[in-house]
């Protein structure tokens, strides 16, 4: 009887790989679940062969096993079958016929159960403006190749009121390990300082990257913009707001492209409170202060003099809709910009917590492939 109620749990865990997860701690767990996969797949298959002997629930227990296990591995046999047609269908939207410059293939099994070789690469603080904030400060990787090198910055989330430039520095790693320098900002934080402040800080991150350019080996004709979240959001405006000098594209993983749209439909409430979100970052409701909305929506600004962007979005996104992503991507079609949407049916918001997972190796595999094109 314990089995199988171990079983109907993994069983019901397993559909977080087929629906978005209804409350916050779910979504955390649905993280897990499609990125650490390897993981629930043992436990399930442990508990299958445990109950191979007769018993009153073992052909109960066996059906619904396998088919917790089959939702398991679902995660990990689409990221392969999207690989295999990856590298062609980046050939396609960014105008290249060759990726022999890419190490790696675009998912390996192997990955998956061990690491990628690179070692970890120490970054160090400096202060991009004359004041002692930690929202003045950026942590620079920098590139494990000599000479002058390109530059990815890169744009923490936290809902635009936490988090800071330690996030996720796996990836960090190994942009540095593939020639890239990587300089991860901090921001004027919500609801302290509303937007555009924190668009105005990765411009003066810009601007210092730029006057030390000589010192840090930064090729300041090729610049690249990378955001996660509510990172995305200020990446992808300082991008098309303006333009940049240098600014070669920008990275837009699971980002508030329409923050207009956003607001009209607002996340599952028991996952997190958006609106609340929205109005802390931009001065009040859409009803209030509507201009706001507008001038803080990306996707207002990417109008045909938009640089090359990256999307990269999981459509089981539990916080930030993944329409905010469609609609992107065919504002940028409609108005011929070179773009590449990868699109991850299974994943969900920060799947890339994990660098080794199916949907960590796949974004990792295109942001290094949109960087060889866009950066060099």
């Amino acid at each position: 009887m314990i089995r199988l109620v171990l079983i109907i749990i993994a069983f019901l865990v397993s559909l977080l790989t087929v629906i978005r997860a209804p409350t916050y701690h779910l979504w955390m767990l649905a993280i897990g679940v499609a990125e650490f996969a390897w993981v629930f797949i043992t436990f399930t298959f442990v508990l299958l062969v445990a109950g191979l002997y007769p018993g009153k629930y073992q052909l109960a227990g066996t059906i619904i096993g396998i088919a917790a296990l089959l939702f398991y591995i679902s995660p990990v046999i689409r990221a392969w079958y999207i690989s295999r047609s990856l590298p062609a269908a980046m050939d396609a939207a960014l105008g290249e016929t060759n990726d022999d410059a890419i190490r790696a293939a675009p998912f390996n099994f192997l990955t998956m159960l061990t690491d990628y070789p690179q070692p970890k690469v120490t970054a160090k603080t400096y202060a991009y403006r004359t004041d002692s904030l930690l929202s003045s400060t950026l942590d620079y990787y920098p590139a494990q190749q000599p000479g002058l090198r390109p530059c990815v910055i890169v744009v923490h989330g936290g809902s635009w009121k936490s988090g800071d430039s330690k996030q996720l520095p796996e990836l960090n790693s190994y942009l540095a390990h593939a020639g890239y320098h990587v300089a991860a900002v901090n921001y004027r934080l919500a609801p302290a300082n509303l937007c555009p402040a924190p668009i105005e800080d990765v411009y003066a991150a810009l601007d210092y990257l730029r006057s030390n350019a000589a010192t840090l080996q930064i090729d300041t004709n090729n610049l690249v913009l990378l955001g996660r979240s509510a990172g995305a959001q200020i990446a992808l405006l300082a991008a098309y707001r303006q333009e940049v000098p240098g600014l070669k594209g920008v990275i837009d993983f699971y980002g508030p492209a329409d923050m207009v749209w956003g607001y009209s439909l607002p996340a599952n409430p028991l996952v997190m409170d958006s609106r609340k979100v929205l109005e802390d970052y931009l001065g009040g409701t859409y009803t209030a202060v509507p201009d706001s909305y507008a001038a803080s929506s990306p996707i207002e600004f990417a109008g045909q003099d938009a640089v090359p962007t990256l999307i990269i979005h999981g459509e089981k996104d539990a916080l930030v809709a993944y329409e905010h992503s469609t609609r992107l991507n065919k504002k940028l079609a409609d108005n011929g910009i070179k773009h590449f949407f990868l699109s991850l049916p299974w994943a969900t918001h920060g799947f890339d917590y994990n660098l080794k997972g199916p949907g960590g190796q796949l974004s990792t595999y295109a942001v290094e492939r949109f960087l060889r094109n866009v950066a060099e």
